[in-house]
């Protein structure tokens, strides 16, 4: 558009028509076009608001249909537990701008994406469960199977056999496993602690009035695996109170899922096993909760996510997948706010099949002990997946102590080489996640003892009764 002036009006600009179509100055025009401008990105930016408000509701919807495929079945928990709750729950550990950034990145190409993981179900394995129905797998590019196996022998033949690409494992199996102990030696690894505490002793009822360890001579005890925390804890405890584990009980291997039952027909008199069971024990009035483990070593390891060495050489990127949706079911799982919709995710029949009431007796803390009290112990359970090599040296020690591996036992080469935190403490990096950086031991207190992992040996001889000489 030019201007010229008006001979009448000289100061008055004579307007002509502008390119645009209209009539006015030049600098009315840029005027417009910078207001038009303005008004264009303004509802640019708005528009965007409220995809992004939408998209972050089709996620979260999708996750909720996801885990309740039912119209009536999703209804009727959103009912019970609020929208809101719901959908915090998810948003807590699944923000959707992180979700579509790390969707984005650039991961190196998976090297296998048909997976199939092995558990057994106890709550122990919330964090692989509940990675499953939440979709955090599918999350990461892989499809998984989550496979429920009836014992712990068999997950460990299944992994030797290389018919499981990952596992739940009880965290000593990985050491014992790769050192040929009750089975062909095989390298395997731990990338995550599944849970800390978590575990207890219950009794059968008929005990009620006898609590003291020092009257259990003669006690038939159930434990799920002889490489188990289980197994070390109760010889642990038995031996503290003045009790040979291996000849003044009975130790049984019995799988957690039957431990109840042999409880109720007389087999035994009690067991050191994974939750539910012992919170079972007590819902079905059949026993009582003795001691939480977590009273025996606040923050013990109990079981632990997996693989064998040759599955993370030849699939590192697939590998890595599984470390962060694993890593980022254990964030979730680990905010008591979150407990509730845990619960309701991992009690269907194809996971831990057992009554939402338990569930969430266990992972609340807030719980009757089968002796008329209701407890609050808001850490009973809890899923720390820092896989501290000083708890690796911890178990070595203590299948040392009862004779599992005889002569000398190279600790920190082995904790070093298959608890593979390290690894653990990038992915956690990686993810945001808060994780405690410094070296890979730290010390421990057992029964009010400390346990200093850099003398292994020495803590061995302080023991009255053992297996070593």
């Amino acid at each position: 558009m030019s201007e010229f002036f008006d001979p009448y009006n000289a100061d008055r600009p004579l307007m002509m028509k502008c390119s645009c179509g209209r009539d006015h100055t030049l600098a009315d025009h840029h005027a417009e076009v910078a207001a038009d401008s303005a008004a264009i990105e303004l509802r640019r930016r708005s528009e965007t608001a409220e995809f992004e408000a939408y998209s972050n509701e089709f996620i979260e919807a999708t996750l909720v249909k996801a885990i309740f495929p039912h119209d009536e079945e999703r209804r009727n928990f959103l009912r019970a537990v609020g929208k809101g709750t719901a959908m915090a729950a998810i948003a807590s550990v699944l923000p959707v701008a992180s979700m579509q950034a790390m969707a984005q990145e650039k991961q190196g190409s998976l090297e296998k994406t048909d997976l199939k993981i092995g558990f057994i179900p106890i709550t122990c394995a919330t964090p692989l469960i509940m990675a499953h129905p939440l979709g955090f797998y599918s999350k990461q590019g892989l499809n998984v199977s989550v496979t429920k196996t009836a014992g712990w022998a068999l997950v460990r033949d299944k992994m030797i056999n290389k018919e499981y690409d990952a596992s739940h494992f009880l965290s000593p199996m990985p050491l014992a496993i790769s050192m040929g102990l009750g089975s062909n030696a095989t390298p395997m690894n731990v990338a995550t602690i599944q849970n800390i505490n978590g575990q207890a002793i219950t009794l059968a009822l008929k005990h009620k009035d006898n609590r003291d360890p020092k009257n259990w001579k003669g006690f038939k005890f159930g434990i799920p695996f002889d490489f188990s925390m289980h197994n070390f804890l109760l010889r642990y405890y038995l031996a503290e109170n003045g009790l040979n584990p291996d000849t003044d009980v009975q130790l049984r291997v019995i799988p957690p899922a039957e431990m109840v039952a042999n409880l109720r027909a007389g087999n035994i008199d009690g067991f050191l096993g994974p939750d539910p069971f012992n919170q079972r024990a007590v819902f079905d009035e059949v026993g009582f909760i003795h001691v939480l483990t977590k009273d025996l070593w606040n923050g013990h390891p109990c079981c632990a996510f997996g693989t064998s060495t040759e599955f993370i050489q030849k699939n590192p990127n697939t590998f890595a997948a599984l470390y962060r949706a694993v890593l980022t079911a254990a964030a979730m799982a680990r905010q008591p706010k979150n407990r509730e919709l845990i619960a309701k995710v991992i009690a269907p029949s194809q996971y831990l099949n057992q009554p939402e009431a338990v569930l969430n007796q266990v992972l609340s803390g807030k719980f009757a002990d089968g002796l008329g009290k209701i407890q609050n112990v808001p850490d009973r359970a809890d899923f720390d997946p820092m896989p501290w090599q000083s708890m690796a040296v911890w178990m070595l020690t203590q299948m040392k102590r009862w004779g599992y591996v005889k002569g000398d036992v190279n600790y920190k080469q082995i904790a070093e080489k298959v608890f593979l935190i390290t690894d653990a403490r990038k992915h956690m990096k990686d993810l945001g996640m808060p994780f405690t950086a410094g070296p890979t031991y730290t010390k421990h207190t057992i029964m009010g003892k400390a346990f200093d992992a850099a003398k292994p040996d020495e803590y061995l001889k302080s023991f009255a009764i053992s297996k070593v000489a």
